[in-house]
């Protein structure tokens, strides 16, 4: 005899059952990329082995300024670019805010007024860096910004060397992170739009 036909209350039941293991093996899949995703952000700044040609700043964290400016005094010659600037604010307001000398590093500073995201940050900072025919680039930003910065930074400028300078942020604590609800909280997010940077591929 042959077998009887489901019914639509039974196919339902087949319906749910394949949609929460699917939604189960989904679930583990971007918990295990969180891992891995959290042991990408650098706990420290790679060593300086050559000489610093050009800093680009992500502005948005503290510290980050601060570090370029400190990089540019440090390397004669080096030029700085400052990405995501409020508009309204040159470099003479931008390093009376800093406590610096307009005259001492004014000349070697540019600043981006465009981008208002991660990706614009790189589409300008590749334009600039076009501009200048710059061959290598320091990237300050945060460390927990730093995977998805170098994902942009490095589809934008495939042909640029690209070397993170992270900042390390005191709220971000990574040791024990999937025990304080801030931290857990800020990697997730970044790595969910880790995750959407590289489902949309390179930008336009």
């Amino acid at each position: 005899m042959a077998g009887r036909r489901r019914g639509p209350r039974a196919q339902g039941a087949r319906n749910v059952r394949v949609a929460l293991v699917a939604a189960l093996v989904a679930g583990f899949a971007w918990c295990a990329g969180l891992v891995w995703f959290v042991g990408q952000v650098p706990r420290r700044a790679a060593p300086i082995e050559a000489p610093v040609e050009a800093i680009v700043v992500l502005t948005g964290g503290v510290g980050r300024l601060e570090e370029g400016l400190d990089l540019l005094r440090r390397n004669p010659g080096a030029k700085l670019f400052v990405s995501g600037v409020y508009r309204g604010i040159d470099v003479a307001e931008l390093l009376r805010i800093e406590r610096e000398i307009p005259d001492a590093l004014g000349c070697c500073i540019e600043l981006g007024h465009d981008a208002d995201d991660t990706r614009g940050n790189a589409r300008e900072s590749a334009a600039w860096v076009r501009a200048h025919g710059i061959a290598r680039i320091r990237l300050v930003t945060g460390n927990y910004h730093m995977p998805r910065s170098l994902f942009e930074f490095r589809q934008a400028m495939p042909d640029v060397v690209v070397e993170p300078h992270p900042i390390i942020a005191e709220r971000v604590r990574l040791d024990g992170w999937w025990y304080r609800p801030g931290t857990a909280a800020l990697l997730a997010s970044e790595y969910t739009k880790y995750l959407v940077a590289r489902a949309l591929g390179p930008a336009p």
